[in-house]
């Protein structure tokens, strides 16, 4: 039987998920949950580096946030689509892993293959419920069906008002090494690449602008924001912050 994750990350890019809960995914990792996460494409349409490179980088970012597992599908960058085909491939995934949450991409966001990827990802956990979708393993063996009890969105390049805040404030310097991990696409005052939307320093105070905004309303130092699909149901007061 396949390794079971707390934690599934799904993002369309790698430093997708870096960028937008790599800081939810330390504290998490901390109080011993396994946590993974599942790139769609290798980014090779992005104006820095190459698709070679970035799975590269994407293995060192690994390293520095010791994930349980990460995993490439190999999506086309820009031209993947949510059809059949790829719900199957998430389908196939979230039954492999079971887990109890999935992350995904923000629901609407500057670059198209954000939404696309949160749209796909939605799809997927709810099909991955129905014991008629068959999916097979790698040994050929019929998967049972899963559906995670939670999808929650990381917020990405647009903002959207958090429905909750998770406090990534100890886990910040290591959130950041990790999306430094990601060379080819950050600020490097040496390198020679063209400049993009997001190489320059200025992204970084953003970055950091973000997170301090979105936490002090929490009363937190620097936060992490998510967005729901669904209303949650509560029995206890006290179990809220």
């Amino acid at each position: 039987m396949s390794l079971k994750l707390d934690i599934l990350v799904f993002a369309a890019h790698p430093d997708d998920a870096e960028l937008g809960c790599s800081g939810t995914i330390l504290a998490h990792l901390a109080k011993g949950y396994k946590v993974g996460i599942v790139d769609f494409t290798s980014g090779e349409l992005g104006t820095r580096g190459s698709g070679p490179l970035r799975l590269i980088e994407a293995e060192n970012a690994s390293k520095i946030l010791g994930l349980t597992i990460r995993e490439n599908l190999g999506f086309r960058d820009g031209f993947f689509v949510n059809d059949e085909a790829h719900q199957k491939a998430l389908i196939k995934i979230i039954r492999k892993y079971r887990p109890e949450i999935v992350l995904a991409n923000a629901i609407d966001d500057r670059h198209p293959d954000h939404g696309k990827a949160a749209k796909l990802t939605t799809d997927a956990c709810f099909f991955a419920g129905l014991p008629r979708i068959e999916t097979f393993d790698d040994s050929g063996n019929v998967q049972a069906h899963w559906r995670p009890k939670n999808l929650f969105h990381y917020i990405q390049d647009m903002y959207h008002n958090p429905d909750f805040v998770i406090d990534v404030t100890a886990h910040w310097d290591k959130k950041v090494e990790s999306i430094k991990a990601f060379k080819s696409q950050f600020y490097d005052p040496n390198s020679a690449e063209t400049p993009s939307y997001i190489s320059s320093l200025d992204f970084f105070n953003f970055l950091e602008g973000r997170a301090r905004h979105v936490g002090h309303p929490a009363g937190f130092t620097f936060g992490e924001g998510f967005t729901k699909s669904r209303i949650f149901g509560i029995n206890d007061l006290f179990s809220i912050i």
